[in-house]
């Protein structure tokens, strides 16, 4: 059964949909929020989080813009830097998000997969300006809002708001011909 099939499910509250779920994204989930807080407790309550929010319908999937996979990661995300901001407001976002996420025992396949991720998306990262690197970095990897990044960064909240903008349609276009290039091969 797709993702796309299970969360279906899952909004008609399926239970076992939603195990289903939790038990294919569990443990690259957590490594990734792990990643972000390197806090067990706090990475334990981002997760159940993020499938309490799944199952309540908190956020809406919409296949137009994009993979379930990536829509759950940045829900995950979200999730993640709301609690870091409430709990830990003194806790500092992990820069090393070039480095691979660290998981318990993962499969040779998990770790193949998001290899190949890591280096489509450092690729496309390096074909962006570097005024547009420099916020997609803060916004993504560091969790800054639009306006610390403004603050940050010296310039008008306009611009910051532009470069993500023009850096996630270069990056989109990027990825999906990688994807595409894939799928000739095959």
């Amino acid at each position: 059964m797709t993702d796309i099939e299970l969360y279906e499910r899952v909004r008609q509250k399926d239970k076992q949909a939603l195990e289903t779920l939790y038990d294919r994204y569990e443990r690259i989930l957590y490594a990734f929020v792990m990643q972000l807080t390197k806090d067990r407790d706090l990475a334990e309550e981002a997760m159940q989080e993020v499938f309490i929010k799944l199952w309540r319908g908190g956020g809406v999937y919409d296949e137009t813009k994009g993979k379930f996979k990536s829509w759950l990661f940045t829900m995950s995300r979200h999730v993640t830097i709301d609690l870091i901001r409430k709990r830990k407001p003194d806790l500092q976002l992990d820069e090393s998000y070039a480095e691979a996420i660290p998981s318990p025992a993962p499969s040779v396949e998990t770790e193949v997969e998001w290899q190949e991720e890591r280096t489509q998306i450092e690729t496309a990262m390096a074909e962006l300006p570097a005024e547009q690197q420099q916020v997609v970095r803060l916004m993504y990897f560091q969790g800054l809002s639009q306006q610390k990044i403004a603050d940050t960064c010296g310039i008008p909240l306009g611009t910051v708001k532009g470069r993500i903008r023009l850096a996630l349609k270069q990056l989109r276009r990027h990825l999906s011909q990688d994807l595409n290039d894939k799928e000739v091969e095959r």
